[in-house]
């Protein structure tokens, strides 16, 4: 620091800084004082939440310039420091009346962009994390199925070559996806359950689906949740929400694959139709779920959404969904638990994910656990036994609908009932690949599959991170999308 700077802070007392502490230093000469230089406490200048607090404390109308004083300033802190002010800037003030219109605002401080840093990275994650952000937050009087339909033909019409499909309401057992109605059909008019589906990507790529619940509010259904459970349910929605966020970042980098994206939404209400304690349904494959539980709803619609996935037969299914209590009771709130059929690879996700600073945490698919699932009078329970390990049952039963496991048990019931599309080859393959490993030989490779369950809320505010809807491990991925097929690693914050 320059002499009369610190001559400055000693003058002040302000020796010492705490994280995010900020000290205005005026300019030289003797005339009107005018500011010249803000110094700012930083721990680490790497953080992404480093700067968070500061476009909303520092004085507005003006643009800062980052000088970093005793620590190394490259392309990892640049990118660091202009994320986390984007963060930190963001609000959700939408249907708050008394806050004045943006457009008679002052203008809000900004930061220039930092030498070295990575614009696209930054603008690619903020307008990502923006959007996750924002669906999550918006109640849902305001966000019903038909305006997430709507968010992803917005997000779509903002990519060349995207495209949007949807199936609604009674065309869903048509088209084969019984679950989806089962769970939405309790809804009223206009809040009809729906499968959306954006496509996008150079044909003959290599295929990725993500796939991401889409429930957007759940009461519970018969087996109604307590009031404080039930309060910040419209954040039910948040795996299709991340689905939304991670496609944004996908699209926007122009990755060299063939995405698709499945958006299974409903309302998961009470009414005289509403599905009931005791019912079993039926799966896009034809696999049969004895209900020991309305309220394990979720993975009801993602098993007919990973079903319709895996008959195109990609290189990588991910479903994203706030699944369960218990995840939240192992890692926490900000953790997300992650859960696959390929060990590697979700060690690598994590690995990424640290350096992304967005952690996920590997848990295991303990086969322990599996025949908790065994149904009494149906292929299946949606529910384990007893309070614990909820994380762990919820993913082994998502597995039962991924990939060659599914498929066989399709094939094996002609088709899973009238309606069914995409049959033929996707089961041969499945079936191929069992004989394969009947044999003793390798398995054939299947889909590489990664499940998220993600809290996807802040319960309480603080730098960067306002009280509501989180994009949690949605960059990770991202990372793990980029250095696979972006040719190179990413460039981590």
């Amino acid at each position: 620091q320059p002499a009369r700077t610190r001559g400055w802070l000693e003058a002040l007392g302000r020796g010492k800084f705490k994280p995010g502490e900020w000290t205005a230093i005026p300019t030289d000469d003797t005339g009107t004082p005018a500011l010249r230089q803000v110094v700012v406490g930083v721990e680490n200048a790497s953080s992404i939440w480093a700067y968070a607090s500061l476009p909303g404390s520092l004085p507005a109308g003006r643009s800062y310039r980052l000088s970093v004083v005793g620590a190394s300033a490259g392309a990892r802190e640049a990118t660091a420091a202009a994320l986390s002010w984007a963060l930190g800037s963001y609000e959700y003030d939408f249907l708050k009346t008394s806050v004045v219109p943006r457009r008679v605002q002052p203008a809000r401080p900004t930061l220039l962009w930092p030498a070295e840093c990575d614009r696209a990275a930054v603008a690619r994650a903020a307008t990502a994390t923006y959007l996750c952000r924002d669906l999550i937050t918006t109640p849902c009087e305001q966000l019903g199925p038909a305006d997430l339909e709507r968010a992803a033909r917005d997000l779509a019409a903002l990519h060349t070559g995207a495209t949007v499909t949807a199936v609604t309401g009674d065309a869903l057992l048509s088209a084969n996806f019984p679950m989806i109605h089962a769970v939405g059909r309790a809804a009223g008019a206009g809040r009809e359950p729906r499968l959306v589906e954006l496509r996008w990507g150079r044909a003959g790529a290599p295929k990725v689906a993500l796939v991401g619940k889409g429930v957007m509010f759940d009461t519970g259904g018969l087996d109604i949740k307590p009031s404080a459970a039930m309060l910040t349910m419209k954040k039910d929605m948040g795996g299709a929400a991340h689905a939304l966020g991670l496609a944004s970042m996908v699209m926007s980098s122009g990755l060299d694959i063939s995405l698709r994206v499945l958006l299974p939404i409903v309302e998961n209400s009470i009414s005289g139709c509403a599905f009931r304690p005791g019912d079993v349904l039926v799966a896009r494959n034809g696999v049969t779920t004895e209900i020991g539980n309305t309220d394990a709803e979720g993975r009801l619609i993602l098993a007919d959404a990973l079903v319709y996935a895996s008959e195109e037969a990609p290189e990588l299914i991910i479903d994203m969904a706030t699944l369960t209590g218990a995840s939240r009771v192992a890692l926490g709130a900000d953790v997300p638990s992650i859960f696959s059929n390929d060990d590697a690879l979700a060690r690598e996700l994590q690995r990424l994910s640290r350096d992304e600073q967005d952690q996920v945490w590997h848990l295991p698919l303990w086969e322990g656990y599996r025949k908790q699932l065994t149904g009494c009078v149906a292929d299946l329970k949606n529910v384990g036994a007893g309070a614990y390990g909820g994380a762990i049952t919820a993913a082994l039963y998502l597995r039962e609908f991924v990939g060659s496991r599914a498929l066989k048990k399709r094939a094996a019931r002609g088709g899973g009932g009238e309606g069914g599309v995409g049959v033929g080859a996707a089961a041969e393959r499945a079936e191929d690949e069992d004989e394969d490993e009947e044999a003793g030989g390798a398995p054939a490779a299947g889909p590489q599959w990664l499940h998220m369950d993600v809290m996807a809320y802040n319960q309480a505010s603080s730098p960067g991170r306002p009280e509501g809807g989180e994009a949690m491990g949605m960059r990770a991925f991202f990372a793990l999308l980029q250095q696979r097929y972006g040719g190179g690693p990413p460039v981590a914050p």
